[in-house]
Formats: C-alpha cells, structure tokens, sequence
C-alpha cells in the first residue's frame, strides 16, 4: 500500500510539470480510491493551499516557484467569450488582479489532541522508527475525523490542530467534534494492538475541545503561508488538552450546553488553568448517551417547563380526569413553532 504523503509528493510533481490533473486519471494512474482523493484535496487545496478544484473534476496547481496554472478550456480557439467577448481584437483587457481572501470571524469548535510521553517513546526507538509510528497515528486520526467535515489546520509534531465548523460550518459542529475525539481514542486502540507486535510501543492521547468565537485568516507568508484561527478559543482547547488523563477528551462548559444531550459527560470542576484567569468549568466526555433522537436527548436533560399555559395544562387534566372516569376525549395539539399538527388520543374504556 502506497504512503498516502508519498502520493502527496508525487500528484504535487505532476502539478508542476502538467498545471492540471483530473481525479480520474490519479484515480487509475494511482490507485487511489474515493476517500483517498479526498483526503488528496483537502490536502492540497485547504492545508497547503498549492491547487484548486475545477468542477469536481479536476486539480489545478496555483503554487510553486514558476509554476502557473492551466488555462481553463474556451469555446474556440479564436473566439472571445466572457468579461472580455466585447472588446476590440487590439486593445489588451486589464490584468485581474488576484483576490486576497479575507479574515473572518466563526464560531468553531477547536480540538488538540497530543501524544502522551512522546519524548519517552521517542528515545526508545530509531528516528525512522519514530517517524513511521507518529505518521499511522495520524493516519488513523484524520482518518476518523474526516467522517465528521473535519479541517486539519496543523501538524504541531506529534500533534493535530483541528477546526470543526470550517470551512464548512454545521449547526452540530461541537457534537461532530466529540464524536471524532472519542473515535480516535478508539481507533489508537486498534492500531496499538498492530503496533505492540511491529515496534513494542503503545500510544496514548489526550484531547481537548473548546468552543467560541475566533478570526480565520492567512498567518505566514511565502510558501509557509496557512489560514489559521486566532482568539482565546484555541488556547484555551490547547490548555483543556494539557489537562486531560491519557486517552480521554476533556471540554470547556461552553461546549456541553451544544452536545444536545447526546454524550455523557463527568463534571471535572474548576482546575487552575496556566493563564487563564477566569475560573472555567470543565468536563470529560464519558461516551455517547443511548439518545437516538433529539426527542431522546431532551428527556434525559429535561424538558423545558411550560410557561404561560394554564388554561391549557387544566383542559389537558380535565379530559384526562373524564377519560379515568370512563369517558374517552380526544385532543388535537397544535404546535404552530414546528409547523405540525399533534394529535392525542386519550384511553377509551377497555
């Protein structure tokens, strides 16, 4: 099986040398399967920012010394078409200056996730040893972060930089986030067993999750530029990372409220946190809660009282009163907030 940064490495030389590629001829040329083509443009496109998508279908190179990317395909060879169809043959149209994407503000939720005693491990083993052991650990964890639209913003050595909400961004950021840390708790249990045989070692992580506002941008400059999110919310998902017992997730209570009810989580108190000054409540996620709907999810966290609704609370007892009593009733409920008409039918005698 090829090392999917080898393929990286190679689809990046092709790029150079030919300006654009289509996916199904890296697809047959490569081997390489759906998810790995994905994994291919995101890599390309949103973490080294060296290509761009065209239609779905193909790859184009933007970056690199002397490197410019293939011109799109015209309708004729002679003809004019688009912005510039109606200018004189004579008169040169303006060079389109390129556009420069600007800082923005999201919510995300952010998740570092960090080797435990890495250092030790490393002094165990040879350096390509230790470099083929750090790779399938991240392997396997963009691997299960990547069912969830994950952006991996860095590879910090051993550890992982992720942003959930960007560039695409869900209502369930945060519950998408928790699923993945506790999924690549899981899958670093499979690969350990795999590991323990090939080099002796085991691995073990600890993750962080936090969730707030933060500006997206352009950090760096060159070819070392990247879009990173800057704001208190990812030091304070680095610092509920340094927190956490090996091989658990450990989340702020800004993160809980977003999780619906769907995981199960253990209060962990108030630990000081290195500059933080404000005490801040935070948690572990236990596991997934036996929720299967938000209906599920809402009963185990309570429901919201009903407030104003006297008149309708005493009807609702008075028929059921009737229906004990041997009288059937029905009640027709209409919720007009949902858009849904609800309709109860209340015991007849047997």
């Amino acid at each position: 099986m090829m090392d999917l940064f080898a393929v990286v490495d190679q689809v990046i030389e092709l790029l150079r040398s030919r300006g654009r590629v289509s996916y199904r001829v890296l697809k047959l040329q490569l081997q390489l399967d759906d998810d790995k083509i994905e994994a291919l443009k995101d890599e390309l496109i949103y973490a080294q920012h060296v290509a761009v998508d065209e239609d779905g279908r193909v790859l184009v190179w933007t970056g690199g010394p002397g490197a410019t990317p293939a011109p799109a395909s015209t309708p004729s060879q002679s003809g004019r078409s688009g912005r510039h169809a109606d200018l004189p043959a004579d008169v040169a149209p303006l060079p389109i200056e390129p556009h420069v994407p600007e800082a923005e503000r999201r919510q995300l939720t952010v998740m570092f996730c960090d080797l435990v005693d890495s250092t030790a491990l490393a002094s165990e083993l040879d350096p390509e040893e230790w470099r083929e052991v750090v790779r399938a650990y991240q392997d396997a964890c963009a691997k299960v972060t990547a069912r969830y639209d994950w952006h991996i913003a860095q590879y910090l050595g051993d550890g992982l930089l992720v942003y959930f909400g960007y560039p695409q961004s869900h209502e369930d950021d945060a519950q998408r986030a928790v699923r993945a840390g506790l999924g690549m708790v899981e899958a670093l249990g499979q690969l350990n067993m795999r590991l323990a045989q090939e080099r002796g070692v085991s691995l073990a992580v600890r993750l962080g999750c936090h969730t707030g506002l933060v500006v997206v941008g352009d950090v760096g400059g060159g070819p070392r530029q990247v879009q990173l999110a800057l704001g208190e919310t990812p030091n304070l998902a680095a610092r509920l990372q340094c927190i956490a017992a090996p091989n658990t997730l450990v989340i702020s209570a800004a993160t809980v409220p977003l999780l619906g009810g769907f995981f199960a989580c253990q209060s962990l108190g108030t630990p000081l946190l290195k500059g933080v000054a404000q005490p801040l409540e935070i948690y572990q996620v236990l596991s997934e809660s036996t929720a299967r709907s938000r209906l599920d999810a809402a009963g185990s966290t309570g429901l919201t009282p009903l407030i104003g609704r006297e008149p309708e609370v005493a009807l609702l007892r008075e028929r059921w009163v009737q229906v004990k009593e041997g009288i059937g009733q029905v009640v027709l409920l209409s919720t007009r907030s949902l858009g849904a008409l609800v309709l109860w039918l209340l015991g007849y005698p047997d």
